[in-house]
Order: structure tokens, then C-alpha cells, then sequence
């Protein structure tokens, strides 16, 4: 009984949790596809905007109950962690099964908005620690802290963000570029709202599944929190991203699947790291300072693979090293 509990029913947790995630994402990469067909607006709208989101609640629900409980470097480890791995890990990972084309607007817009987001939140967080206080004669470096002012200035940036997305898609530009024909079937909205809930519902519940299986098999081992959150809870909530990203691609939706990442880590920075902030200001200790730079360096590099190669593509090669350097950085946290 004790084995059963302790050992296979996480396993069996984490295994179920995987099924639901892919059939959820199926689904949900179906309805929002076709939900951007009826509205005439293209595939990385939706990605920017509804996918992400949708596909970040995990995060925000995993986030939000950790800094609650008091839990401050697994609410953290899950932000920066899951931000790294859906770079070098999910969107490498699926340029790796298929080379990604990637939009002109999201080349010169999203993903630079992307990286500033990330340099904001890094510098709003470690922050107080770039100044020193004194203890005698010496230097004493101050952990960092999130307050609720720090909360306010993300979700204002966050709003800011959204602002420019319906600009964008108002006057067309980048957006209705590349707009959809119309679907070929008349399909009602409430079908479209309907199956669109129900894989974002498969997709919430498999990740909590999943996160859960892991979180137990991974205290079982017995590591840290901040490892935890970093890899094991990232992963967990990564879940729902990874499968609709690979989903995407493999349906030939590029726009779906790069622009899911992209807009997921700047909903993760902003809004999910601005509300939990207003609610619950939370520390960031130094120990965070390499995996922000880390989150900052794998978001400059993919900018710079994909501008490099002369067809503007996510290649198998630059997905090959992503997934090396995510390795890499794995080994060194968990070490």
C-alpha cells in the first residue's frame, strides 16, 4: 500500500496528466484555429493572445498558491523556469521535429518585447540587491523583493501590451497579413467556444495531474525548492505549451506554435508575476541571478538564430542547440 501511494500513483499521475495535455491541446489547437478563421485575423493573433493566455493558467494557478502558502522560490522558479524551458526546451524541441517559419512582426516586434520584458522583470527583482548596505566594514548585498509598486508597474506594462496587440490588429498591420480564408464549413460559434473550453479544460487538468505525479516522485528524491520550481514545476507547467506548440506545428500552424511561446512568457512576466506581486509581495534572493541572466541570454539567442538563417526559420540545427543548452543548464541547477 505504502509502494502504491509513495511511488506508483505518481507515476500513473504523471502519465495520465501527459494524455490529457496532448488530447486537450488537439482540441484546443483546433477550435482556436478555427475561431481565428471565422474572425478573419490570422493564427498569430489568436497564438498572442487567447492560446497564451489559456495555456498559461497553470502557471498563473501554480504561481498565485505557492506565494499564498508562503512558498516564495517555487512561485519564482516556476515563472523564470518555465520562461527558460519554453525557449530552449519546448520551442527548440519542436523546430527540432519540424523547422519553424517565424512571421516578419514577430521577428521585429513580439520577441524584442519579449527579451525588454524579461530585462524589466529580471531588474525589478534584483533590483535592491544591485545596491549595498554596510555591516562594519563590510559590504552586505540585500535580497531582492517584489513589492506590490513592482506589481502595479508589470500590469501597467501588461495593459500596455495588450494595447499594442489591438492596435496592431485593428489597422491590420502584420496581423491580417497573413488573415485566413474563411472555413470551408459553417461552424457555429457555440461549438467553436464549447470545444475550445473543453481542451483548455482536458489541458488544465492534465497539467495539475502532471505537476502533481512530479512534485511527489521529485520529493521523494528530495531537492530544493527553488529546483523544484525551476525544473520539475516549470516542466509540469510547461505541459500545456509544449503540447500546443508541437500540436500547432504538426498541424502546419507555425504562427500557433512560436507565437504561443512568445506570448506566454510575456503573460508570465507581466501579468502572472504583476498580480501575484500586488497580492502577495514576494522576495527574490541572489540565488535567482544567474537563472534571470539565463532567461535573458536564451531569449537574445533566439532572435539571433532566427535572424541569421536567410529564410527566417527556427531550423532543426538551431533547435539542436537550444536543447543542448537547456541540458546543460539543467544538470548545472540540479548539481
Amino acid at each position: 500500500m505504502v509502494v502504491f501511494k509513495e511511488i506508483i500513483l505518481p507515476v500513473l499521475l504523471l502519465i495520465a496528466g501527459f494524455g490529457m495535455l496532448v488530447k486537450g491541446a488537439d482540441i484546443f489547437v483546433e477550435g482556436s484555429s478555427k475561431i481565428a478563421k471565422k474572425l478573419g485575423v490570422s493564427q498569430l493573433f489568436i497564438a498572442l493572445t487567447i492560446v497564451a493566455m489559456g495555456t498559461s493558467i497553470p502557471e498563473t494557478a501554480v504561481t498565485l498558491l505557492a506565494a499564498l502558502q508562503g512558498n516564495e522560490d517555487l512561485a519564482l522558479g516556476n515563472i523564470v523556469g518555465t520562461n527558460i524551458l519554453n525557449i530552449v526546451l519546448i520551442l527548440a524541441f519542436t523546430a527540432v521535429l519540424i523547422p519553424l517559419s517565424v512571421s516578419k512582426s514577430t521577428i521585429k516586434y513580439e520577441i524584442p518585447i519579449m527579451t525588454g520584458t524579461t530585462v524589466v522583470f529580471s531588474f525589478l527583482g534584483l533590483g535592491s540587491w544591485l545596491f549595498t548596505g554596510w555591516h562594519g566594514s563590510k559590504a552586505v548585498l540585500k535580497d531582492g523583493m517584489f513589492s506590490r509598486i513592482d506589481g502595479v508597474i508589470l500590469l501597467f506594462l501588461f495593459s500596455g501590451y495588450l494595447f499594442y496587440l489591438y492596435k496592431l490588429a485593428k489597422k491590420g498591420k502584420a496581423y491580417k497579413e497573413k488573415a485566413l480564408v474563411v472555413y470551408e464549413k459553417p461552424v457555429t460559434w457555440s461549438f467553436l467556444i464549447l470545444i475550445s473550453i473543453a481542451g483548455l479544460g482536458l489541458i488544465i487538468a492534465g497539467s495539475s495531474m502532471a505537476v502533481e505525479g512530479a512534485t511527489r516522485i521529485a520529493e521523494k528524491i528530495g531537492i530544493s525548492q527553488r529546483t523544484i520550481g525551476l525544473t520539475i514545476v516549470a516542466f509540469g507547467t510547461s505541459l500545456p505549451e509544449m503540447a500546443t506548440s508541437v500540436t500547432a506545428a504538426i498541424k502546419k500552424h507555425h504562427d500557433l506554435a512560436v507565437g504561443n511561446i512568445v506570448g506566454s512568457n510575456i503573460y508570465n512576466m507581466l501579468f502572472i508575476g504583476g498580480i501575484t506581486s500586488v497580492i502577495k509581495p514576494i522576495s527574490y534572493s541572489p540565488a535567482f541571478r544567474t537563472d534571470s541572466l539565463v532567461c535573458i541570454a536564451v531569449s537574445v539567442l533566439l532572435l539571433l538564430l532566427i535572424v541569421m538563417n536567410k529564410n527566417k526559420m527556427l531550423t532543426r540545427f538551431s533547435g539542436a542547440i537550444m536543447l543542448c543548452i537547456y541540458a546543460a543548464y539543467t544538470v548545472s541547477i540540479c548539481l
